[in-house]
């Protein structure tokens, strides 16, 4: 009887342990949230909007979808990978389908790059332009730098009188 209270209490605890959230676990999860709120937004601004900026100073919506998708891959290629990271501006999305795409993909690259980041590897630092930061605080810079620009687009579809989709959180 002992031993089957002991080897039920470990199953239990096994099973606890492998459900529990980690700081990986928990920025995946947001992260596809994120992207599925980010595609909301690019969906809902008419294609003949997406060469719209509100001031002359400020970068058009698609300007915005394209800047949002560099500093994914960038971050995530320079800081999680070996391969590093291409510079080299590519072919331009000719269209707003061809552009979701290629954001959708982003995404998808940097969650597959940083689930294959070992959690371990998350505390190692990095040389950042801004000084030595944790792959943890390289994680918080693309979810925030990803909110940030969102956030623009939001007042982008308000001017054009287009509700935004519903935000999508944790």
């Amino acid at each position: 009887m002992k031993h089957l209270l002991l080897l039920l209490f470990i199953s239990i605890s096994a099973t606890t342990m492998a459900q529990q959230t980690t700081v990986k676990t928990a920025w995946l999860e947001k992260w596809n949230n994120s992207k599925e709120y980010l595609i909301g937004i690019a969906e809902a601004m008419p294609e003949e909007y997406y060469d719209f900026k509100p001031t002359e100073r400020q970068m058009t919506f698609q300007d915005q979808l394209l800047h949002i998708k560099g500093n994914m891959d960038w971050l995530s290629n320079t800081y999680f990978t070996e391969a590093g990271f291409d510079k080299t501006i590519g072919e331009q999305p000719s269209s707003k389908a061809y552009l979701i795409e290629h954001i959708k993909a982003a995404f998808d690259s940097t969650y597959f790059i940083v689930e294959s980041t070992p959690d371990e590897d998350l505390s190692d630092t990095v040389d950042f332009f801004a000084g030595k930061k944790s792959k943890i605080q390289i994680l918080n810079l693309l979810q925030d730098h990803v909110s940030h620009h969102r956030g623009q687009l939001i007042v982008y579809l308000n001017l054009k009188e287009i509700e935004p989709p519903k935000f999508i959180g944790w």
